[in-house]
């Protein structure tokens, strides 16, 4: 656990300036949605969506924005996660990024892209389906949060093992199932992290505008070492990089 910690604020660190370049492009996936005028609203660095909202306000142009704007976010978060997660694998095989590999990042994007659309089109299902069966969206969110495994480690597959989508959520699962208490480990951080900084940004200015100040510090800095994170605890696989 130290050790996977260890190499993450390494990594982190010594390339933050690279990183904070990449990250960018979570500020901007962060901010779509809201200068889009979706029905959303801002909690501790993230956005979510008010399902209600979006059943009783909808219209065909108001879908079509949605729908686009969904994509073009998700494609702005996909290409952060390829990069830094490729920052990471250079970093721990202590090879230099060559061009080559950066000419194929257009490659890893389509694929994490994909990933990230089949997950957000489960959860999207899910609470659209508890929205028209009564079901409260808690339980919805619990049997969204089922499907974690199939997704958590596919981007960091993606690009540190050059899967294709299916393999890597297969990977994914293998992972998640056999080193749960790296999941957990995650998970605590994320919570602790995000939640003192909000407190942090709440306490020194206003509510509303904590919001958005949270959202891009989440963004340029909290976000970026959670998948560096990630990544890390993903290249335990393989017993040299153990140390």
């Amino acid at each position: 656990m130290a050790s996977v910690l260890g190499h993450s604020y390494e990594t982190y660190s010594r390339h933050l300036p690279m990183i904070l370049l990449f990250s960018i492009s979570f500020v901007i996936a962060l901010l779509i949605p809201v200068f889009a005028s979706f029905p959303t609203y801002g909690d501790m660095g993230a956005l979510f969506l008010r399902t209600s909202s979006v059943f009783l306000n909808i219209d065909y142009i108001n879908g079509a924005i949605i729908v686009f704007s969904t994509l073009f976010s998700i494609l702005f978060l996909s290409f952060a996660i390829v990069a830094i997660c490729i920052i990471v694998k250079h970093s721990r095989t202590y090879t230099k990024i060559a061009k080559e590999v950066m000419d194929g990042i257009e490659k890893y994007t389509a694929k994490v892209f994909l990933v990230l659309l089949l997950y957000a089109l489960i959860v999207l299902v899910l609470q659209i389906f508890s929205y028209i069966s009564g079901i409260p969206s808690a339980v919805a969110s619990l049997i969204a949060l089922a499907f974690t495994p199939l997704f958590f480690y596919a981007p960091a597959s993606i690009v540190i093992d050059d899967k294709r989508v299916i393999r890597s959520i297969q990977a994914s699962i293998s992972f998640f199932m056999s080193r749960l208490d790296y999941f957990l480990l995650w998970l605590a951080i994320a919570i602790v992290v995000l939640s003192a900084f909000d407190y942090v940004f709440v306490s020194l200015t206003s509510a509303d505008i904590s919001r958005y100040v949270m959202l891009v510090f989440n963004a340029l800095f909290i976000m970026p070492f959670l998948v560096v994170l990630q990544a890390e605890m993903y290249m335990r696989r393989f017993k040299l990089l153990k140390g």
